[in-house]
């Protein structure tokens, strides 16, 4: 199977490996090697001449803009049904290949009654998880990031598909899933430009997560006393967390 194929596939179960994430203890790192065939360089210490990759925003429906190289790809949308819930959570799928590069964006829409009991790090790191399970990858670095204020990760994945490198991000009740596959021993140029790229459309305001009691504690299921945000694109069952979208205008975090 191509990358491609494995991402889009590993992605479409992110709600299930997410949801079974939520209150377990954070993943140890581990180092890893990657087992990619690395292309023999014939001109001695002179690396391969990789050109140089010419980028569009996409506009998305769903409330973002990115770059990604070539026509705008058509979304694949799918359904996930999550573990003892009647509820399901939407993906949306863009990707593409250029150069032997791809270059994939994902968004994850959980109901926001979900996301206002499970912790940020579950849901973030559980994604990241089925990906490097879906590739048979290792992760090889990961740290904190963030966009506008929310929640991320950037991380670096060794697999028998190539190197990959990934961004995602929790933002309300979504998952934002950046994700570049390329042959390390030949690199994408490209593939933070495109990773740095993501911009919100009217962010949402914030979700206030479930309490214990009328002090505001946080739920014990949750395992966390930090806030989640909400979105404008949440799916049905929004109205749990009683809030409505920004009216901001577009923001973004050059990061």
């Amino acid at each position: 199977m191509s990358p491609l194929s494995r991402l889009v596939a590993s992605l479409a179960t992110l709600a299930l490996i997410a949801a079974a994430c939520a209150g377990q203890q954070k993943p140890e790192t581990r180092e890893a090697s990657s087992t990619i065939e690395e292309v023999p360089n014939e001109g001695g210490d002179v690396a391969p001449e990789v050109p140089a990759v010419q980028f569009n925003v996409l506009e998305a429906p769903e409330g973002f803009t990115v770059k990604m190289p070539g026509p705008a790809p058509q979304p694949q949308r799918a359904e996930a049904p999550l573990p003892k819930r009647t509820d399901k959570a939407s993906l949306v799928t863009y990707a593409t290949t250029q150069d032997n590069v791809t270059y994939l964006i994902n968004t994850v829409d959980y109901p926001e009654a979900f996301v206002a009991t499970v912790p940020a790090e579950a849901l973030i790191t559980g994604g990241i998880q089925g990906i490097a399970g879906q590739v048979s990858g290792e992760l090889k670095s990961s740290e904190d990031i963030t966009l506008d204020g929310y929640p991320g990760k950037a991380y670096v994945l060794a697999s028998p598909s190539g190197e990959v490198k990934g961004r995602s991000y929790l933002v309300g009740p979504r998952i934002y899933n950046l994700i570049a596959v390329y042959n390390a021993a030949i690199g994408a140029p490209g593939a933070d430009e495109f990773l740095n790229s993501l911009t919100l459309i009217n962010p949402p305001p914030q979700i206030e997560r479930a309490s214990a009691d009328a002090d505001g504690g946080t739920d014990a299921d949750a395992g966390t006393d930090a806030g989640v945000t909400g979105t404008e694109a949440a799916p049905e069952g929004g109205e749990d967390a009683g809030t409505a979208p920004d009216a901001g205008a577009r923001r973004r975090r050059a990061k």
